[in-house]
């Protein structure tokens, strides 16, 4: 279906990237193309940074009938090496080889009949995503055609935007959020904006030049560009709608954000690679009533990530399983047609306590996050389960913390992790990006939240280990921590 809207779009530009586009026709003659030259082979691996071939790629493995399988070629390479290595005879597309989709001839070679759309099982696997691997080794997440296209079509509407509509995009094209994008913007009829390296000066002058009107960053990106802009308006008339996640994202920085893109809506989405990405969004109104209410419950809303999607069921589960009422913390469940759920041969989706097979659908997905639902659905995200301190036998969400140091003035970002220790069971460390004086930063917590929740100590850094994408490798950090502070 999406490949249809492609074929509609005729002599359209509906991607670009790098001064150059693709037209509509252009992108799906080339996809048949490449189509034809992936079969034979188990899967594609994509190895490279967002290129106007990445689409040709996609599109072509799909037509394929195989996997089309992203990689993070920014990784070491010991750890890229261990994932090259599950996947021996899949073909892999590195830098040097895109061309190759785009030239004239690839479109042309090919003999008989082009591939099927209409042929593709929906229940075949379309993509593999690596997790992040942030707490531990990245693991293999399936995701069918099915799920892609449950995702779209509850959140889009066939070709309903406008003609001069485009969207930026600066997130890799290995994460789930840079891979619909792409789906959904194209569904959309929207044109595709690439920016292959992400710089706040390029991402701003790419937006004015390319009269960008809707465009998606990770939390670090949004800091960035938030301080390239001194002061005013950052000078991005076109631009409609900005969203972000993959990751907390402080309050100060959505706050100075929605000052600098004054008629610009903002969207946080919280998803999943498992979860064929968003499963709740906070949208542009959200935004618009938090920052202005006087209701503190209706302000606290910043801080959440709105509610659930069309066909996306959330769910707080109790320490004992049983659903939590409205404003207790437990763990975050979610059901729903665009939930995969699955790692290579097994399933992680559960009914009535029983797991389902892989491939099988309709079950509940942990998302192993904490969180609370307010009384009006508003989902709270309170961190992974597993950063969880347990100090003096009182479980302690390092979201609270954070939250507290990051409204200090002189405090940037914070990470709280908490540490072994042979009295309490955890200490808690906070490390935090900013100026300012321990002692009083530890005050500064204590008058806000209990004693019991204060750190222990305080230590400034000039940054935090982050993914690109901008996840907090809390498992680096901690590393760290154990050794410095023993």
């Amino acid at each position: 279906m999406i490949l249809e809207m492609v074929a509609s779009g005729g002599d359209r530009p509906v991607v670009t990237a790098n001064g150059r586009s693709l037209t509509a026709s252009d992108l799906l003659a080339r996809a048949r193309a490449a189509a034809h030259r992936f079969q034979g082979h188990p899967a594609v691996l994509y190895l490279s940074p967002s290129h106007l071939a990445y689409p040709v790629a996609l599109f072509g493995a799909a037509l394929a009938g195989i996997p089309f399988i992203p990689l993070n070629y920014r990784l070491g390479e010991h750890q890229l090496a261990r994932l090259l290595a599950r996947h021996p005879d899949a073909l892999v597309l590195r830098p040097a080889d895109l061309d190759a989709l785009l030239s004239a001839e690839e479109t042309t070679e090919a003999t008989g009949s082009a591939p099927d759309q209409d042929s593709m099982d929906q229940d075949s696997v379309a993509v593999v995503l690596y997790t992040s691997g942030t707490t531990a080794e990245p693991k293999a997440a399936l995701l069918r055609h099915r799920h892609l296209m449950a995702y779209v079509l509850n959140t889009q509407e066939f070709a309903s935007a406008g003609e001069g509509d485009a969207a930026l995009v600066a997130v890799p094209p290995y994460h789930v959020a840079g891979l619909m994008n792409l789906l959904t913007n194209l569904y959309s009829g929207r044109r595709l904006v690439y920016l292959p390296a992400f710089d706040a000066g390029e991402w701003l002058s790419t937006a004015r030049r390319e009269q960008v009107t809707h465009a998606l960053v990770v939390p670090t990106m949004l800091a960035r560009i938030v301080a390239e802009v001194p002061a005013g308006d950052a000078g991005t008339p076109t631009l409609r709608s900005l969203a972000y996640g993959g990751a907390r994202t402080p309050r100060p920085v959505v706050e100075r954000a929605l000052e600098i893109f004054p008629g610009t809506g903002f969207v946080n989405a919280y998803g999943l690679t498992e979860t064929t990405s968003s499963v709740a969004v906070l949208g542009p109104d959200d935004h618009r009533e938090a920052l202005a209410a006087s209701d503190p419950a209706v302000r606290d809303r910043l801080g959440s990530v709105g509610r659930s999607l069309p066909g996306v069921e959330i769910e707080i589960r109790a320490d004992d399983g049983k659903p939590a009422p409205a404003g207790e913390t437990g763990l975050v469940f979610v059901r729903g047609e665009q939930i995969s759920g699955e790692y290579g041969g097994r399933s992680a989706l559960h009914v009535g306590g029983t797991s389902q097979p892989p491939g099988a659908g309709g079950g509940w997905f942990s998302t192993r996050d904490r969180g609370r639902l307010d009384a009006d659905g508003y989902l709270f995200i309170e961190g992974r389960a597993d950063d969880t301190i347990i100090r003096g036998g009182e479980n302690i969400a390092p979201a609270e913390i954070e939250d507290v140091l990051v409204a200090h003035p002189g405090i940037v970002e914070a990470a709280v992790i908490g540490v072994p220790d042979p009295e309490w069971g955890q200490r808690i460390v906070a490390v935090v990006v900013g100026e300012g004086d321990p002692a009083e930063v530890r005050q500064w917590v204590k008058e806000r939240l209990r004693s019991s929740k204060t750190p222990d100590t305080i230590v400034f850094r000039a940054e935090l280990p982050k993914t690109e994408t901008g996840k907090l490798l809390r498992r680096t950090l901690l590393a760290e921590l154990e050794t410095t502070h023993a």
